[in-house]
């Protein structure tokens, strides 16, 4: 069923570390071996054996429209004629800048950079430059990229291979992230009670996706928010998941929470590498070469990425019933999921916000890092696989959301309840 994506792991494991480009890839959290894929149109991805597979990663988020989606296809190929990158300033940066500001609430400015990692890596030291602090709260569990300063206490990758500490990434380094769990007000005081003068930002994924989807408790954000302007430390929002998936504003729009900076990424560049920081004029004019906070990057801005997300964007904005259809779909999916489990008997709890959702196999709510690690992942491995052999792709971890695409049909849904309701029977 896989000999050729068994074949190609094995050359790959020779001449890249682990096989993968990104350690998640690997299926060390589940076991087995990575399929490789050929192509994917749509809901669907065909790997080399010729497999085909309804598709709930959706490349980690940017193929909100599903793969291959025709207008970003059609403007990649015009652009690609002009040039794949200049070196130099094109119109096409400006466009898709004002886009970015008239779609998304509290921001005047953007900075393009290429990836999620190098948007927060720019956004922390953009708030360290602005406060003359040094410190930053994150939250565990919340992956904010592979900056050494974000390596603490992270989810994701890291989560799913069981990393505690990271070497290379040095003590004194460490000593300047301060961390505290998802969802603990109480625990973020006792921080800037001790070490508030010292203290830059805090940094947060809105909506957690990278210990499963982990939802905001009501008052959590707005704790933040208050704890933040009562001690002049910047909030910042890493919407490089949410950022436009969860609504055409993000989550500081779905949720009604203001941000300080925001960092972007997936949705942006329709699956291209791509990332950006955004904010007020007044902090966003520090950066280089307006300011004296440096940041660069030689293909930051570059045509190709610039016309993908600009025309996806244009879509979002100019077709706001795709986020309601996105929100349609996923409940029935939810719903589906939650008879399919409940019908075999199996403990679960399923966190569910817009396009975005996690399955878990325990009774307890999973509000935290701590709650995602204590459930029953040895079964979530067993239904990947199971999932997997039924033609459904999953994340292949327990510490990924799921997200879904408006290409998904409601028999792509149905399919894929009757796959889980299938695979439970076998597994349980």
């Amino acid at each position: 069923m896989y000999s050729k994506s068994e074949m190609l792991f094995g050359k790959a494991k020779q001449v890249i570390p682990g096989g993968v480009n990104s350690p998640v890839r690997a299926f060390k959290s589940v076991g087995g071996t990575p399929i490789f894929m050929e192509r994917a149109k749509g809901a669907y991805m065909y790997d080399v054996d010729g497999n085909t597979y309804i598709d709930y990663i959706n490349s980690w988020g940017p193929m909100i429209l599903g793969h291959a989606y025709e207008p970003v296809v059609k403007a990649i190929q015009e652009y690609a004629t002009y040039s794949t990158s200049f070196g130099a300033p094109t119109e096409l940066e400006i466009k898709i800048a004002e886009l970015i500001v008239s779609m998304v609430p509290n921001i005047d400015m953007v900075r393009m950079v290429n990836s999620g990692t190098e948007a927060c890596m720019t956004a922390l030291r953009l708030a360290r430059g602005y406060t003359g602090r040094n410190k930053f709260i994150k939250f565990e569990g919340c992956y904010h990229g592979h900056a050494d300063a974000f390596l603490v206490s992270a989810g994701s990758g890291v989560a799913t291979l069981g990393i505690q500490s990271v070497p290379g990434v040095t003590a004194t380094v460490a000593e300047d992230t301060l961390t505290a769990p998802y969802n603990n007000l109480p625990a973020v005081e006792q921080l800037v009670a001790e070490q508030g003068a010292e203290i830059a930002a805090i940094i947060i994924e809105p909506v957690a996706g990278n210990m499963g989807c982990i939802l905001p408790q009501p008052g959590f954000l707005e704790g933040l928010r208050k704890i933040c302007d009562a001690n002049n430390i910047l909030l910042i929002f890493d919407e490089v998941m949410t950022g436009f998936r969860l609504a055409r504003g993000g989550a500081q729009e779905l949720l009604g929470i203001k941000a300080d900076l925001v960092t972007f990424g997936k949705i942006i560049g329709a699956g291209m590498p791509v990332g950006a920081v955004a904010g007020p004029k007044a902090i966003m004019e520090n950066l280089a070469p307006a300011g004296k906070v440096y940041q660069a990057g030689t293909l930051s801005g570059n045509p190709i990425a610039m016309i993908a997300g600009y025309t996806l964007l244009q879509t979002l904005n100019n077709n706001p019933v795709i986020y309601q259809q996105l929100e349609e779909k996923a409940s029935y999916l939810v719903n589906g999921l939650k008879e399919a489990f409940g019908a075999a008997g199996i403990v679960h709890s399923i966190n569910h916000i817009g396009s975005m959702l996690s399955a878990h196999f325990t009774e307890y709510p999973i509000v935290d890092f701590s709650a995602a690690s204590a459930a029953n992942n040895e079964l979530f491995k067993r239904f990947f696989h199971a999932m997997l052999e039924r033609g459904v792709y999953l994340p292949p971890s327990a510490f990924e959301s799921w997200f879904m695409c408006n290409a998904l049909t409601t028999e792509d849904l149905d399919k894929t309840i009757a796959a889980a309701k299938s695979a439970m029977q076998a597994i349980k």
